[in-house]
Protein backbone atom coordinates (compact mmCIF):
# COMPACT_ATOMS: atom_id res chain seq x y z
CA UNK A 1 0.00 0.00 0.00
CA UNK A 2 1.51 3.29 -1.09
CA UNK A 3 0.70 6.89 -0.28
CA UNK A 4 -1.10 7.00 -3.62
CA UNK A 5 -3.15 3.96 -2.62
CA UNK A 6 -4.16 5.64 0.63
CA UNK A 7 -5.17 8.77 -1.25
CA UNK A 8 -7.24 6.61 -3.59
CA UNK A 9 -8.87 4.91 -0.63
CA UNK A 10 -10.33 8.22 0.46
CA UNK A 11 -12.06 9.00 -2.83
CA UNK A 12 -14.92 6.49 -2.67
CA UNK A 13 -18.23 6.79 -0.84
CA UNK A 14 -18.16 6.37 2.92
CA UNK A 15 -21.90 6.07 3.38
CA UNK A 16 -23.05 3.77 6.13
CA UNK A 17 -25.35 1.63 4.06
CA UNK A 18 -25.51 -0.16 0.78
CA UNK A 19 -28.43 -0.69 -1.54
CA UNK A 20 -29.68 -3.54 0.59
CA UNK A 21 -30.72 -1.26 3.44
CA UNK A 22 -29.30 0.86 6.23
CA UNK A 23 -26.68 -0.36 8.64
CA UNK A 24 -26.97 0.68 12.25
CA UNK A 25 -24.19 3.07 13.24
CA UNK A 26 -22.93 4.02 16.66
CA UNK A 27 -20.12 6.30 17.75
CA UNK A 28 -17.48 5.02 20.15
CA UNK A 29 -17.99 6.61 23.56
CA UNK A 30 -15.28 8.82 24.96
CA UNK A 31 -12.68 6.80 26.83
CA UNK A 32 -9.60 7.70 28.80
CA UNK A 33 -6.28 8.02 27.03
CA UNK A 34 -3.90 5.13 27.12
CA UNK A 35 -4.09 1.40 26.62
CA UNK A 36 -3.14 -1.32 29.03
CA UNK A 37 -3.32 -5.08 29.11
CA UNK A 38 -6.83 -6.38 29.61
CA UNK A 39 -7.35 -8.13 32.94
CA UNK A 40 -10.28 -9.49 34.89
CA UNK A 41 -13.05 -11.79 33.73
CA UNK A 42 -12.51 -14.96 31.78
CA UNK A 43 -13.25 -15.03 28.00
CA UNK A 44 -16.84 -15.50 26.87
CA UNK A 45 -18.14 -18.89 27.99
CA UNK A 46 -18.65 -21.65 25.45
CA UNK A 47 -21.39 -23.27 27.52
CA UNK A 48 -24.49 -23.63 25.41
CA UNK A 49 -22.42 -23.47 22.22
CA UNK A 50 -24.44 -26.37 20.88
CA UNK A 51 -28.11 -26.19 21.87
CA UNK A 52 -30.78 -28.84 21.37
CA UNK A 53 -32.02 -26.95 18.31
CA UNK A 54 -28.54 -26.75 16.77
CA UNK A 55 -25.63 -24.36 17.09
CA UNK A 56 -26.57 -21.06 18.69
CA UNK A 57 -25.88 -17.79 16.88
CA UNK A 58 -22.58 -16.12 17.65
CA UNK A 59 -21.83 -12.53 18.67
CA UNK A 60 -19.06 -11.41 16.34
CA UNK A 61 -16.86 -8.29 16.52
CA UNK A 62 -15.30 -7.75 13.09
CA UNK A 63 -12.38 -5.32 12.93
CA UNK A 64 -11.64 -3.28 9.81
CA UNK A 65 -9.13 -0.44 9.83
CA UNK A 66 -9.62 0.05 6.07
CA UNK A 67 -13.20 -0.42 4.98
CA UNK A 68 -13.87 1.36 1.69
CA UNK A 69 -15.40 -1.25 -0.68
CA UNK A 70 -14.99 0.88 -3.80
CA UNK A 71 -11.22 0.67 -4.09
CA UNK A 72 -9.94 -2.41 -2.30
CA UNK A 73 -10.66 -6.05 -1.56
CA UNK A 74 -10.61 -5.69 2.22
CA UNK A 75 -13.67 -3.43 2.22
CA UNK A 76 -15.51 -5.79 -0.12
CA UNK A 77 -14.63 -8.70 2.16
CA UNK A 78 -16.00 -7.00 5.28
CA UNK A 79 -19.22 -5.93 3.62
CA UNK A 80 -20.17 -9.23 2.03
CA UNK A 81 -18.90 -11.58 4.73
CA UNK A 82 -20.67 -9.60 7.48
CA UNK A 83 -23.91 -9.61 5.49
CA UNK A 84 -23.84 -13.38 4.90
CA UNK A 85 -22.94 -14.10 8.54
CA UNK A 86 -25.94 -11.99 9.57
CA UNK A 87 -28.16 -13.91 7.14
CA UNK A 88 -27.04 -17.12 8.83
CA UNK A 89 -28.44 -15.70 12.09
CA UNK A 90 -25.27 -14.39 13.74
CA UNK A 91 -24.97 -10.96 15.36
CA UNK A 92 -22.24 -9.01 13.57
CA UNK A 93 -20.83 -5.68 14.69
CA UNK A 94 -18.11 -4.11 12.58
CA UNK A 95 -15.62 -1.87 14.39
CA UNK A 96 -14.16 0.40 11.74
CA UNK A 97 -12.20 3.55 11.02
CA UNK A 98 -12.29 6.01 8.14
CA UNK A 99 -13.11 5.48 5.37
CA UNK A 100 -15.94 3.71 7.17
CA UNK A 101 -17.19 0.42 5.75
CA UNK A 102 -20.33 0.32 3.65
CA UNK A 103 -22.53 -2.32 5.29
CA UNK A 104 -25.87 -3.93 4.56
CA UNK A 105 -29.02 -4.25 6.60
CA UNK A 106 -28.64 -6.37 9.72
CA UNK A 107 -25.01 -5.41 10.41
CA UNK A 108 -24.03 -2.75 12.98
CA UNK A 109 -21.18 -0.31 12.45
CA UNK A 110 -19.34 1.09 15.47
CA UNK A 111 -17.02 3.92 14.55
CA UNK A 112 -13.53 3.98 16.04
CA UNK A 113 -12.39 7.21 14.39
CA UNK A 114 -8.81 7.92 13.52
CA UNK A 115 -7.58 11.43 12.74
CA UNK A 116 -8.24 10.61 9.06
CA UNK A 117 -4.84 11.94 8.02
CA UNK A 118 -5.10 10.81 4.40
CA UNK A 119 -8.55 12.10 3.54
CA UNK A 120 -9.30 14.11 0.45
CA UNK A 121 -8.85 16.90 -0.41
CA UNK A 122 -6.01 17.37 2.10
CA UNK A 123 -4.09 14.11 2.47
CA UNK A 124 -1.10 14.07 4.86
CA UNK A 125 -2.69 16.92 6.77
CA UNK A 126 -1.58 18.16 10.21
CA UNK A 127 -4.57 18.18 12.61
CA UNK A 128 -5.51 21.18 14.65
CA UNK A 129 -4.62 21.15 18.35
CA UNK A 130 -8.24 20.59 19.35
CA UNK A 131 -8.45 17.36 17.36
CA UNK A 132 -6.04 15.44 19.58
CA UNK A 133 -7.83 13.21 22.10
CA UNK A 134 -5.09 11.02 23.58
CA UNK A 135 -1.60 9.64 23.12
CA UNK A 136 -2.70 7.31 20.31
CA UNK A 137 -3.58 10.36 18.20
CA UNK A 138 -0.15 11.84 18.83
CA UNK A 139 1.44 8.53 17.83
CA UNK A 140 -0.59 8.51 14.62
CA UNK A 141 0.57 11.98 13.60
CA UNK A 142 4.19 11.40 14.59
CA UNK A 143 4.36 8.25 12.47
CA UNK A 144 2.92 10.10 9.47
CA UNK A 145 5.33 13.01 9.95
CA UNK A 146 8.25 10.58 9.78
CA UNK A 147 7.06 8.91 6.58
CA UNK A 148 5.39 5.84 8.05
CA UNK A 149 1.87 4.46 7.80
CA UNK A 150 0.35 4.42 11.30
CA UNK A 151 -3.18 3.06 10.85
CA UNK A 152 -2.70 -0.69 11.53
CA UNK A 153 -1.01 0.04 14.86
CA UNK A 154 -3.21 2.91 16.02
CA UNK A 155 -6.45 1.19 15.01
CA UNK A 156 -5.40 -1.93 16.92
CA UNK A 157 -4.82 0.16 20.06
CA UNK A 158 -8.22 1.84 19.78
CA UNK A 159 -9.91 -1.51 19.11
CA UNK A 160 -8.27 -3.07 22.16
CA UNK A 161 -9.47 -0.24 24.37
CA UNK A 162 -13.01 -0.52 22.99
CA UNK A 163 -13.13 -4.30 23.43
CA UNK A 164 -11.88 -3.99 26.99
CA UNK A 165 -14.74 -1.61 27.80
CA UNK A 166 -17.24 -4.12 26.39
CA UNK A 167 -15.78 -7.31 27.78
CA UNK A 168 -18.18 -10.24 27.63
CA UNK A 169 -20.34 -8.80 24.82
CA UNK A 170 -18.73 -10.83 22.02
CA UNK A 171 -18.09 -14.53 21.49
CA UNK A 172 -15.32 -14.03 18.94
CA UNK A 173 -13.19 -11.20 17.54
CA UNK A 174 -12.39 -11.36 13.82
CA UNK A 175 -9.52 -9.14 12.68
CA UNK A 176 -9.38 -8.28 9.00
CA UNK A 177 -5.60 -7.99 8.52
CA UNK A 178 -4.90 -5.21 11.02
CA UNK A 179 -2.19 -7.32 12.65
CA UNK A 180 -1.40 -4.62 15.18
CA UNK A 181 0.26 -4.97 18.58
CA UNK A 182 -2.98 -3.94 20.31
CA UNK A 183 -4.57 -7.26 19.31
CA UNK A 184 -2.05 -9.45 21.12
CA UNK A 185 -3.00 -10.97 24.46
CA UNK A 186 -6.43 -11.28 26.08
CA UNK A 187 -9.20 -9.47 24.20
CA UNK A 188 -12.01 -11.04 26.21
CA UNK A 189 -12.89 -13.43 23.37
CA UNK A 190 -10.95 -15.71 21.00
CA UNK A 191 -9.24 -13.97 18.08
CA UNK A 192 -9.52 -15.22 14.51
CA UNK A 193 -7.52 -13.29 11.90
CA UNK A 194 -7.84 -13.07 8.14
CA UNK A 195 -4.69 -12.34 6.14
CA UNK A 196 -5.54 -11.82 2.48
CA UNK A 197 -1.89 -11.81 1.50
CA UNK A 198 1.26 -10.50 3.19
CA UNK A 199 1.77 -6.79 2.53
CA UNK A 200 5.47 -7.61 2.31
CA UNK A 201 4.70 -8.79 -1.24
CA UNK A 202 3.52 -5.27 -2.13
CA UNK A 203 6.57 -3.83 -0.40
CA UNK A 204 9.01 -5.92 -2.45
CA UNK A 205 7.30 -5.11 -5.75
CA UNK A 206 7.47 -1.39 -4.98
CA UNK A 207 11.12 -1.65 -3.97
CA UNK A 208 11.84 -3.41 -7.27
CA UNK A 209 10.08 -0.61 -9.16
CA UNK A 210 11.76 2.26 -7.25
CA UNK A 211 14.20 4.15 -9.46
CA UNK A 212 16.39 5.89 -6.88
CA UNK A 213 17.94 5.38 -3.47
CA UNK A 214 15.65 8.06 -2.05
CA UNK A 215 12.57 6.35 -3.48
CA UNK A 216 13.62 3.00 -2.01
CA UNK A 217 14.18 4.60 1.40
CA UNK A 218 10.69 6.13 1.23
CA UNK A 219 9.14 2.76 0.38
CA UNK A 220 10.96 1.07 3.29
CA UNK A 221 9.79 3.72 5.74
CA UNK A 222 6.17 3.64 4.50
CA UNK A 223 6.05 -0.12 4.86
CA UNK A 224 7.69 -0.08 8.29
CA UNK A 225 4.44 -1.42 9.79
CA UNK A 226 5.09 -4.78 8.09
CA UNK A 227 7.70 -5.58 10.74
CA UNK A 228 4.94 -5.34 13.34
CA UNK A 229 2.59 -7.42 11.24
CA UNK A 230 5.21 -10.15 10.90
CA UNK A 231 5.74 -10.29 14.67
CA UNK A 232 2.01 -10.32 15.40
CA UNK A 233 1.20 -12.95 12.76
CA UNK A 234 3.68 -15.42 14.25
CA UNK A 235 1.84 -15.29 17.58
CA UNK A 236 -1.66 -15.89 16.22
CA UNK A 237 -3.34 -19.20 17.10
CA UNK A 238 -5.46 -19.36 13.94
CA UNK A 239 -5.14 -17.59 10.59
CA UNK A 240 -7.71 -17.66 7.81
CA UNK A 241 -6.65 -16.87 4.28
CA UNK A 242 -8.37 -16.77 0.93
CA UNK A 243 -6.24 -19.12 -1.18
CA UNK A 244 -3.57 -21.78 -0.96
CA UNK A 245 -1.16 -19.43 -2.69
CA UNK A 246 -1.69 -16.80 -0.01
CA UNK A 247 -1.17 -19.46 2.63
CA UNK A 248 2.21 -20.31 1.15
CA UNK A 249 3.16 -16.62 1.09
CA UNK A 250 2.05 -16.19 4.72
CA UNK A 251 4.41 -18.98 5.73
CA UNK A 252 7.27 -17.74 3.56
CA UNK A 253 6.99 -14.01 4.34
CA UNK A 254 5.50 -13.90 7.84
CA UNK A 255 6.79 -17.13 9.35
CA UNK A 256 3.37 -18.49 10.38
CA UNK A 257 3.43 -22.25 10.86
CA UNK A 258 1.47 -24.07 8.11
CA UNK A 259 -0.74 -25.99 10.53
CA UNK A 260 -2.13 -22.68 11.85
CA UNK A 261 -3.29 -21.53 8.40
CA UNK A 262 -6.74 -22.40 7.04
CA UNK A 263 -8.04 -21.64 3.55
CA UNK A 264 -11.60 -20.31 3.29
CA UNK A 265 -12.27 -19.13 -0.24
CA UNK A 266 -14.25 -15.94 -0.66
CA UNK A 267 -16.54 -15.20 -3.56
CA UNK A 268 -19.01 -13.11 -5.48
CA UNK A 269 -22.58 -12.04 -4.94
CA UNK A 270 -23.85 -14.41 -7.61
CA UNK A 271 -27.35 -12.92 -7.63
CA UNK A 272 -26.05 -9.44 -8.39
CA UNK A 273 -23.11 -10.51 -10.54
CA UNK A 274 -25.09 -12.65 -12.96
CA UNK A 275 -25.54 -12.78 -16.74
CA UNK A 276 -28.19 -10.55 -18.29
CA UNK A 277 -28.92 -11.40 -21.94
CA UNK A 278 -30.73 -8.07 -22.31
CA UNK A 279 -27.43 -6.15 -21.87
CA UNK A 280 -25.59 -5.89 -25.20
CA UNK A 281 -21.83 -6.21 -25.50
CA UNK A 282 -19.98 -3.03 -26.41
CA UNK A 283 -17.65 -3.96 -29.28
CA UNK A 284 -13.98 -3.76 -28.32
CA UNK A 285 -14.64 -3.09 -24.63
CA UNK A 286 -12.20 -4.46 -22.03
CA UNK A 287 -12.96 -3.91 -18.33
CA UNK A 288 -10.44 -4.16 -15.50
CA UNK A 289 -10.20 -3.06 -11.86
CA UNK A 290 -7.17 -1.27 -10.43
CA UNK A 291 -7.23 0.26 -6.94
CA UNK A 292 -4.12 2.38 -7.53
CA UNK A 293 -1.29 3.01 -9.97
CA UNK A 294 1.05 0.50 -8.33
CA UNK A 295 3.21 -2.23 -9.91
CA UNK A 296 1.29 -5.04 -8.18
CA UNK A 297 -1.81 -4.58 -10.35
CA UNK A 298 0.02 -4.71 -13.67
CA UNK A 299 -2.11 -1.98 -15.24
CA UNK A 300 0.80 -0.54 -17.19
CA UNK A 301 1.20 -3.88 -19.00
CA UNK A 302 -2.48 -3.88 -19.94
CA UNK A 303 -2.15 -0.34 -21.34
CA UNK A 304 0.83 -1.50 -23.41
CA UNK A 305 -1.20 -4.52 -24.57
CA UNK A 306 -4.03 -2.22 -25.61
CA UNK A 307 -1.64 -0.24 -27.79
CA UNK A 308 -0.61 -3.46 -29.56
CA UNK A 309 -4.21 -4.69 -29.82
CA UNK A 310 -5.49 -1.48 -31.44
CA UNK A 311 -3.23 -2.06 -34.45
CA UNK A 312 -5.55 -4.99 -35.27
CA UNK A 313 -8.82 -4.13 -33.46
CA UNK A 314 -9.44 -0.43 -34.05
CA UNK A 315 -12.35 -0.11 -31.63
CA UNK A 316 -10.54 -1.81 -28.72
CA UNK A 317 -10.76 0.34 -25.61
CA UNK A 318 -10.29 -0.06 -21.88
CA UNK A 319 -12.52 0.89 -18.94
CA UNK A 320 -10.65 0.90 -15.61
CA UNK A 321 -12.58 0.81 -12.34
CA UNK A 322 -10.31 3.04 -10.31
CA UNK A 323 -8.80 6.51 -10.15
CA UNK A 324 -7.15 8.03 -13.22
CA UNK A 325 -3.47 8.63 -12.42
CA UNK A 326 -2.07 12.05 -13.20
CA UNK A 327 1.51 10.80 -13.19
CA UNK A 328 3.47 7.58 -12.97
CA UNK A 329 4.01 4.60 -15.31
CA UNK A 330 0.36 4.23 -16.39
CA UNK A 331 -0.09 7.93 -17.17
CA UNK A 332 3.23 7.94 -19.02
CA UNK A 333 2.24 4.88 -21.07
CA UNK A 334 -1.11 6.38 -22.06
CA UNK A 335 0.61 9.54 -23.25
CA UNK A 336 3.38 7.64 -25.01
CA UNK A 337 0.95 5.50 -27.03
CA UNK A 338 -1.67 8.22 -27.51
CA UNK A 339 -4.33 6.28 -25.57
CA UNK A 340 -5.81 9.05 -23.41
CA UNK A 341 -9.13 8.76 -25.26
CA UNK A 342 -9.05 4.94 -25.44
CA UNK A 343 -8.74 4.44 -21.67
CA UNK A 344 -11.60 5.55 -19.40
CA UNK A 345 -11.50 5.56 -15.60
CA UNK A 346 -14.58 5.31 -13.38
CA UNK A 347 -14.64 5.43 -9.58
CA UNK A 348 -17.07 5.39 -6.68
CA UNK A 349 -19.61 3.20 -8.47
CA UNK A 350 -22.04 0.87 -6.68
CA UNK A 351 -21.90 -2.91 -6.90
CA UNK A 352 -24.95 -2.86 -9.19
CA UNK A 353 -23.26 -0.34 -11.47
CA UNK A 354 -20.07 -2.41 -11.48
CA UNK A 355 -21.99 -5.56 -12.42
CA UNK A 356 -23.73 -3.65 -15.22
CA UNK A 357 -20.41 -2.33 -16.51
CA UNK A 358 -18.77 -5.75 -16.54
CA UNK A 359 -21.71 -7.22 -18.48
CA UNK A 360 -21.12 -4.72 -21.29
CA UNK A 361 -17.52 -5.88 -21.81
CA UNK A 362 -16.48 -8.27 -24.52
CA UNK A 363 -13.60 -9.28 -22.24
CA UNK A 364 -12.70 -8.78 -18.57
CA UNK A 365 -9.02 -8.67 -17.72
CA UNK A 366 -6.95 -9.13 -14.55
CA UNK A 367 -3.36 -8.17 -15.49
CA UNK A 368 -1.93 -8.36 -11.96
CA UNK A 369 1.63 -9.41 -11.24
CA UNK A 370 0.34 -10.98 -8.02
CA UNK A 371 -3.04 -11.60 -6.39
CA UNK A 372 -3.76 -13.26 -3.07
CA UNK A 373 -7.22 -14.08 -4.44
CA UNK A 374 -8.97 -11.76 -6.97
CA UNK A 375 -12.49 -10.58 -6.41
CA UNK A 376 -12.56 -8.83 -9.81
CA UNK A 377 -11.83 -12.15 -11.52
CA UNK A 378 -14.58 -13.97 -9.63
CA UNK A 379 -17.12 -11.19 -10.17
CA UNK A 380 -16.41 -11.05 -13.89
CA UNK A 381 -16.72 -14.81 -14.21
CA UNK A 382 -19.99 -14.72 -12.26
CA UNK A 383 -21.50 -12.37 -14.85
CA UNK A 384 -20.58 -14.76 -17.63
CA UNK A 385 -18.02 -12.34 -19.07
CA UNK A 386 -15.00 -14.17 -20.55
CA UNK A 387 -11.79 -13.55 -18.64
CA UNK A 388 -8.16 -13.01 -19.54
CA UNK A 389 -5.98 -13.31 -16.41
CA UNK A 390 -2.32 -13.66 -15.64
CA UNK A 391 -0.90 -16.57 -13.69
CA UNK A 392 0.34 -14.25 -10.94
CA UNK A 393 -0.13 -15.48 -7.38
CA UNK A 394 -3.47 -17.20 -6.73
CA UNK A 395 -5.05 -16.34 -10.08
CA UNK A 396 -4.77 -19.90 -11.50
CA UNK A 397 -6.40 -21.23 -8.32
CA UNK A 398 -9.26 -18.78 -8.79
CA UNK A 399 -9.72 -18.46 -12.55
CA UNK A 400 -9.03 -22.08 -13.45
CA UNK A 401 -7.18 -23.67 -16.34
CA UNK A 402 -6.16 -21.90 -19.51
CA UNK A 403 -8.68 -22.61 -22.25
CA UNK A 404 -11.26 -24.11 -19.90
CA UNK A 405 -12.59 -21.21 -17.82
CA UNK A 406 -10.28 -18.37 -18.89
CA UNK A 407 -7.32 -17.51 -21.07
CA UNK A 408 -4.19 -17.40 -18.89
CA UNK A 409 -0.99 -15.51 -19.70
CA UNK A 410 2.31 -14.93 -17.86
CA UNK A 411 2.37 -11.85 -15.59
CA UNK A 412 4.10 -8.78 -16.96
CA UNK A 413 3.87 -9.92 -20.61
CA UNK A 414 2.08 -7.23 -22.65
CA UNK A 415 2.46 -9.20 -25.87
CA UNK A 416 0.77 -12.28 -24.40
CA UNK A 417 -2.02 -10.09 -22.99
CA UNK A 418 -2.61 -8.49 -26.39
CA UNK A 419 -2.70 -11.89 -28.13
CA UNK A 420 -5.21 -13.35 -25.65
CA UNK A 421 -7.45 -10.29 -25.80
CA UNK A 422 -7.38 -10.32 -29.58
CA UNK A 423 -8.15 -14.03 -29.71
CA UNK A 424 -11.25 -13.59 -27.57
CA UNK A 425 -12.46 -10.53 -29.42
CA UNK A 426 -12.25 -12.40 -32.70
CA UNK A 427 -14.01 -15.59 -31.53
CA UNK A 428 -17.61 -15.17 -30.30
CA UNK A 429 -18.05 -18.91 -29.70
CA UNK A 430 -14.97 -18.99 -27.45
CA UNK A 431 -16.30 -16.00 -25.50
CA UNK A 432 -19.60 -17.79 -24.86
CA UNK A 433 -17.90 -21.05 -23.87
CA UNK A 434 -15.44 -19.46 -21.44
CA UNK A 435 -18.12 -17.17 -20.01
CA UNK A 436 -20.47 -20.09 -19.31
CA UNK A 437 -17.72 -22.26 -17.80
CA UNK A 438 -16.47 -19.37 -15.67
CA UNK A 439 -19.91 -18.80 -14.13
CA UNK A 440 -20.27 -22.51 -13.36
CA UNK A 441 -16.89 -22.48 -11.63
CA UNK A 442 -17.90 -19.57 -9.41
CA UNK A 443 -21.25 -21.13 -8.45
CA UNK A 444 -19.54 -24.35 -7.41
CA UNK A 445 -16.62 -22.82 -5.48
CA UNK A 446 -16.78 -19.10 -4.78
CA UNK A 447 -19.92 -17.72 -3.10
CA UNK A 448 -20.19 -15.52 -0.03
CA UNK A 449 -22.60 -17.93 1.65
CA UNK A 450 -20.00 -20.69 1.41
CA UNK A 451 -17.38 -18.27 2.76
CA UNK A 452 -19.59 -17.33 5.72
CA UNK A 453 -20.31 -20.96 6.63
CA UNK A 454 -16.63 -21.86 6.47
CA UNK A 455 -15.64 -18.83 8.54
CA UNK A 456 -18.29 -19.54 11.18
CA UNK A 457 -16.98 -23.09 11.50
CA UNK A 458 -13.58 -21.70 12.41
CA UNK A 459 -15.16 -19.29 14.90
CA UNK A 460 -16.72 -22.24 16.72
CA UNK A 461 -13.49 -24.18 16.66
CA UNK A 462 -11.68 -21.20 18.21
CA UNK A 463 -14.38 -20.91 20.90
CA UNK A 464 -14.02 -24.57 21.72
CA UNK A 465 -10.26 -24.19 21.99
CA UNK A 466 -9.71 -26.34 18.93
CA UNK A 467 -8.34 -24.00 16.24
CA UNK A 468 -7.94 -26.79 13.68
CA UNK A 469 -11.14 -28.71 14.36
CA UNK A 470 -13.17 -26.99 11.66
CA UNK A 471 -10.82 -27.94 8.88
CA UNK A 472 -12.84 -30.92 7.66
CA UNK A 473 -15.93 -28.76 7.19
CA UNK A 474 -14.62 -26.40 4.52
CA UNK A 475 -11.30 -27.79 3.38
CA UNK A 476 -8.03 -29.10 4.72
CA UNK A 477 -5.54 -27.27 6.85
CA UNK A 478 -3.00 -25.73 4.49
CA UNK A 479 -0.37 -28.19 3.42
CA UNK A 480 2.80 -26.35 2.51
CA UNK A 481 5.55 -28.31 0.78
CA UNK A 482 8.95 -27.81 2.30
Amino acid sequence: MTAEAVRDARTGSTAGAGPGGSAARVQEPESPAGTSAVAGAEPASVSGLYGSGGERPLRIAMLSYKGNPFCGGQGVYVRHLSRELARLGHSVEVLGAQPYPVLDEGVTLTELPSLDLYRQPDPFRTPGRGEYRDWVDWLEVATMWTGGFPEPLTFSLRARRHLAARRGEFDVVHDNQTLGYGLLGDLGAPLVTTIHHPITVDRQLELDAATSRRARASVRRWYGFTRMQRRVARRLPSVLTVSGTSGQEITDHLGVRPERIHVVHIGADTELFAPDPAVPEVPGRIVTTSSADVPLKGLVHLVEALAKLRTEVEDAHLVVVGKRPSEGPVADAMRRYGLEHAVEFVKGISDAELAGLVRTAQVACVPSLYEGFSLPAVEAMATGTPLVATTGGALPEVAGDDGDTCLAVPPGDAGALAAALGRLMGDPELRVRLGTAGRERVLSRFTWEQAARGTAAHYRAALAGRPHAAAHRDGPVLSVPR
